[in-house]
């Protein structure tokens, strides 16, 4: 069996640390946290699970953070968390079943991240991350913000998964500060985080600004296929809050150029569509998401939603409004066996049985 280093960069994490910790205990053999800068109870938490608990002055970047934490690393393989993050039970075990099995010949573990979900908690939004990596290889964190290890050698794809499961929200302007200090600076960004640079511009409202970053990002053409696809998708929604209709659509189907369609730009087409009360041309976008399969180990970001549950409710509704309730019926149904409990499927339950009988 390998040996595995739980290793975390934290500060001010007095109200998750613990949570994560006790959800981690039993599957690392030595626990390292690096602690940046807290003033509150962090360290007095991390101290009730581990004495390595190494200082770290700040400096604005993620990547020299970890680096350290790894840096103090004895085991086989490094694990790492956020202080937020936790793993259920069910991720408890098979990930102490992986670390059974795990063949030492393997660099890197693969496994899904989950960060959004409904109000049902089924997970909306998911993406694989390096998550397990091997101690002494050579393969180093890289990137001020959004960081990540770029693997070498042998990979493997893993069925445990870890649950982001955020108490409060972080301070929403840092990694676009980052950025801007680094390009103050003269440096120039990588294509990855040009992409991310992009994404932070938008989460700010500066549309005109992240379309110009997301399409010299294109331009520059040596973006990762999925960051392109994401990028694509991200112009249509710059496009739209600027008021240019026909661009996000353009936009959107510019992703094709890229690979074949993913479920998620089908249902964004099929939206553009049903907002435009052309319930026809939705459907048939929505229908075609329902054929696209799903591939999490591409490794792009999922909406797990799209590949059944979101394009049966939206084929429901086109349906229902082209005056085809029968139809409309069956795709609610079909909505229904991914998502019993959801309001929507309740509520169109509820519309088709007070339709009147129509007799024959």
């Amino acid at each position: 069996m390998v040996s595995v280093s739980l290793c975390m960069i934290v500060k001010n994490e007095e109200d998750v640390l613990e949570r994560c910790l006790e959800s981690a205990a039993g599957l690392a053999d030595e626990i390292i946290i690096v602690d940046t800068g807290s003033t509150d109870r962090t360290k007095e938490i991390a101290a009730h699970f581990t004495p390595r608990i190494i200082d770290f002055l700040w400096r604005d970047d993620f990547a020299a953070a970890r680096n350290e934490s790894f840096a103090h690393a004895s085991m086989d393989y490094c694990l790492w968390l956020d202080a937020d993050d936790v793993l259920l039970e069910e991720d408890r075990a098979a990930f102490l079943a992986l670390k059974k099995s795990l063949d030492p010949a393997v660099s890197v573990v693969m496994a899904p991240y989950h960060t959004g979900f409904d109000e049902g908690g089924h997970v909306t939004f998911s993406y694989y991350r390096e998550r397990l990596i091997k101690n002494r290889a050579g393969m180093r964190w890289a990137g001020a913000v959004h960081e990540a290890v770029a693997p070498v050698g042998k990979v493997l794809y893993a069925d445990f998964a870890v649950t982001h499961r955020k108490a409060r929200p972080s301070d929403p302007d840092r990694n676009l500060r980052i950025y801007q200090a680094q390009l103050a600076a003269g440096r120039e960004l990588e294509p990855r985080h040009q992409f991310y640079y992009g994404r932070e511009l938008y989460y700010h409202q500066r549309w005109e600004e992240a379309l110009a970053v997301f399409e010299r990002f294109l331009a520059d053409g040596g973006g990762w296929v999925e960051n392109n696809i994401d990028a694509c998708c991200h112009c249509a929604y710059c496009h739209e809050q600027l008021n240019q209709p026909d661009e996000a659509l353009a936009a959107l189907f510019r992703s094709f150029s890229y690979d074949q369609p993913r479920a998620e730009i089908c249902c964004e087409i099929g939206r553009w569509f049903f907002q435009r009360e052309k319930y026809r041309q939705a459907a048939y976008w929505y229908a075609l998401a329902l054929t696209c399969v799903r591939d999490d180990q591409r490794g792009g970001f999922v909406s797990p939603d799209c590949y059944g549950y979101l394009p049966c409710i939206q084929l429901c509704v086109c349906y229902s409004r082209l005056g085809d309730q029968d139809r409309a019926e069956t795709f609610n149904e079909l909505a229904a066996a991914f998502k019993p409990d959801s309001p929507a499927v309740l509520h169109n339950r509820a519309f088709f049985q007070a339709l009147p009988v129509q007799s024959a």
